[in-house]
């Protein structure tokens, strides 16, 4: 509802949308948050032209999330591996996904786990996955925010059509 109900231009919440899934495609899951808030902040004083609803872009980077991560950071290595050239080293989705559970299975307080699990990460599958994470990030982001500002567009011209229509009937 604040994509749809915004009293903004349409390019607005789709900015929204587009930094959260440009963030949300990336594997950084558990800060991507955080990361949103740090693009947020000197836009919104700098490039005031650039500014978006940063609640919004945060709840979009939610796309990834302990559920939706493994296979998500799959096709992330699997198109980094492609794209470097390096297809022949290529696992099965199960082989990545237990490798996976056991990086994240760690005893330890909320940064140290973070701290950990990245660590993990880049030592298990390093740049194949940030690399992978690229294109999709580009496309996925470009996709929402064109789906967005469609979106908004139709609400806005299906509420003022009834507006309009229930003026006509009185």
């Amino acid at each position: 509802m604040p994509v749809l109900r915004a009293k903004h231009p349409p390019e607005y919440p789709g900015r929204s949308v587009l930094f959260g899934m440009l963030i949300a495609m990336t594997p950084t899951v558990g800060i991507q948050m955080p990361i949103v808030f740090m693009i947020w902040l000197p836009l919104h004083f700098l490039r005031p032209q650039w500014d978006f609803n940063v609640v919004i872009a945060m709840a979009w980077t939610w796309v990834t999330n302990i559920f939706t991560m493994g296979p998500i950071y799959y096709a992330f290595l699997v198109t980094g591996r492609v794209m470097l050239g390096d297809a022949d080293d290529l696992t099965g989705y199960e082989g990545f996904a237990l490798l996976l559970s056991e990086a994240m299975a760690t005893d330890a307080d909320f940064l140290q786990s973070l701290w950990i699990y990245t660590v993990d990460l880049f030592r298990i599958w390093g740049i194949p996955m940030f690399v992978g994470s690229i294109p999709w990030a580009i496309i996925t982001s470009w996709l929402s925010y064109r789906w967005t500002i469609q979106l908004v567009n139709r609400f806005r011209r299906r509420r003022q059509d009834k507006a309009a229509a229930r003026r006509a009937s009185h």
